[in-house]
């Protein structure tokens, strides 16, 4: 006759019956396993001992089982608290000193992108609004020439100056950024 959980943990508890246990292992190695499998990733070997381990852990444990909640859950909260344990363990180390290191890094370049746009909006202020939308619509939306002389509706060979003459006076303008980033 096959018992209950409820009986089998008596027996394994009050008599020490360790056929008892033998039969709740029977019956919920499988699933746990399967389980595990799930939470390790895969990992058949490790989902293995960290089954063994939990039945261990229950059985040593089982004098204190109230019984609040069935047996499979118990079980299944220890192998579960297991293998978030392992993980834990097995988590590879950060090296705060290096990422503290990088985000200094991240700040110091975007203060310094934050720099060099405000340079760049100056710089493009001191065009003309004529060279500043010819520059915008080629540099920055990337529009052929040609395109761009049909949007401003003027002749191509205007729009190159337009152009030409913006290229200098920006490369001008900023001068002291390209040697910052030349000899950085």
């Amino acid at each position: 006759m096959d018992l209950d959980d409820e009986g089998l943990i008596r027996r394994a508890v009050e008599d020490g019956d360790q056929r008892a246990y033998t039969q709740l292992v029977r019956r919920y190695q499988s699933q746990l396993r399967f389980s595990l499998r799930q939470l390790c990733g895969g990992d058949q070997g490790l989902a293995d001992d960290m089954a063994q381990e939990a039945f261990i852990k229950a059985y040593k444990a089982l004098p204190a089982f109230r019984g609040d909640a069935r047996f499979s859950t118990w079980l299944y909260r220890i192998a579960y608290n297991l293998v978030m344990s392992h993980k834990r363990k097995n988590a590879p180390e950060v090296n705060q000193e290096a990422v503290d290191k990088v985000q200094a890094e991240e700040r110091v370049e975007e203060a310094q992108q934050l720099v060099m746009a405000r340079d760049l909006d100056s710089a493009m202020e001191s065009l003309s609004d004529v060279q500043r939308q010819a520059i915008h619509l080629c540099l920055q939306r990337g529009f052929s020439h040609e395109e761009t002389a049909n949007i401003m509706k003027l002749p191509l060979g205007t729009v190159k100056s337009h152009i030409n003459r913006a290229r200098a006076k920006l490369r001008s303008l900023l001068q002291p950024w390209r040697e910052e980033v030349v000899n950085g």
